[in-house]
């Protein structure tokens, strides 16, 4: 029997593409380390494409979307039938993913895992669902092993799709009603970090319904108990988007294709991804650090440097998409600047 892709080695990023980059870095008619994380950015895009000249032209940006039982306890300050709304703007092109993706020249993709409600026109949205959304974590698993397999499996096949696609980077988003609580409990465990260090307001809440979210994080630890398998994790505190997220990074990475992190929900993504295989960390950037107190304790757990930090909250890889930008300057001044010889000018 084939063990399933999270558990395959991946392709690791090419140390000789990287070490040319850097040479390259240190040629250009700049002092050396002067482009700071611009410089940093490109030698690693150079040595995870495999490429002298890095790009990341052809941007693909997947949002993941799901309800979760959760929801039903008061821990966001919207309901749930956001979820389906929101995501039928997504596909209308209406909100700020569909924007952001326009602007860029991306493609994007909505994929339904467990939208609770009905959609009004389910039109340009990829179907994936797996259920009703998740169980109510806070009293039973939020998947079976079958629904997790079935989520992480999806997010594998949106990497497929946008690796047939020629795309150059991969952007996960996530929607999902109640979702903060799922990876704030998910963080919690795989960091052994305490509850308030990581719960935040999410969509909005005052201090009291902070307070209330965090207590029902309690309540899903202490019904999960102290197993950190990553697999084990996923399946009782997760969500199906969370899942199909750590599912998309691990199969971007497989298919030699950087990926950009966005927010918090997606950063407890690619923490539950980096502990199912652990070589990821290679192959992830991240875009910004939110304003989700979460966020930075996660950042810094994962040794991450955040590309922006623009006091946004918004997921939807909404963030993610804004550092664009920022990306495709390091490429633009890695491939084009002159070097010291070709300039003529004095090296110091």
């Amino acid at each position: 029997m084939t063990d399933p892709f999270w558990q395959l080695p991946l392709p690791q990023p090419s140390r000789a593409h990287y070490d040319r980059a850097l040479a390259r870095q240190q040629q250009l008619t700049k002092p050396p380390g002067s482009l700071g994380q611009l410089e940093a950015l490109a030698c690693h895009l150079c040595a995870q494409q495999h490429r002298d000249c890095p790009a990341v032209d052809r941007v693909h940006v997947a949002v993941f979307a799901a309800d979760h039982g959760i929801a039903a306890d008061g821990v966001s300050a919207f309901p749930q039938e956001v979820t389906a709304q929101m995501v039928a703007n997504f596909a209308a092109g209406g909100a700020a993913i569909s924007v952001l993706a326009r602007q860029l020249g991306a493609s994007l993709e909505v994929v339904n895992l467990g939208v609770a409600h009905p959609l009004p026109d389910d039109r340009g949205v990829t179907d994936e669902w797996i259920a009703a959304g998740t169980g109510n974590l806070m009293k039973e698993p939020a998947m079976t092993a079958e629904q997790l397999e079935q989520a992480l499996e999806a997010g594998d096949r949106s990497a497929a799709r946008a690796s047939e696609a020629g795309a150059e980077l991969f952007i996960g988003g996530d929607m999902g009603i109640g979702n903060t609580t799922s990876a704030s409990a998910l963080a919690s465990l795989l960091l052994g970090a305490r509850v308030e260090e990581l719960v935040g307001p999410g969509t909005g809440l005052d201090e009291v319904g902070v307070a209330r979210k965090a207590r029902r994080i309690r309540a899903a630890l202490q019904r999960h108990g102290s197993d950190t398998d990553p697999f084990n994790a996923l399946a009782s505190l997760g969500g199906f988007e969370i899942a199909a997220l750590a599912g998309a990074m691990i199969g971007a990475a497989h298919r030699g294709i950087p990926v950009l992190v966005d927010g918090f929900i997606v950063t407890a993504a690619a923490l539950a991804a980096t502990h199912l295989s652990p070589n990821l960390m290679a192959w992830l950037h991240f875009s910004h650090q939110s304003r989700e107190p979460g966020h930075r304790y996660l950042l810094g757990a994962m040794g991450a440097t955040p590309v922006l930090d623009l006091d946004m909250r918004l997921g939807e890889g909404s963030g993610a998409a804004v550092a664009v930008p920022v990306l495709r300057s390091a490429c633009a001044l890695h491939n084009e600047m002159a070097t010291f010889t070709e300039a003529g000018v004095s090296d110091g």
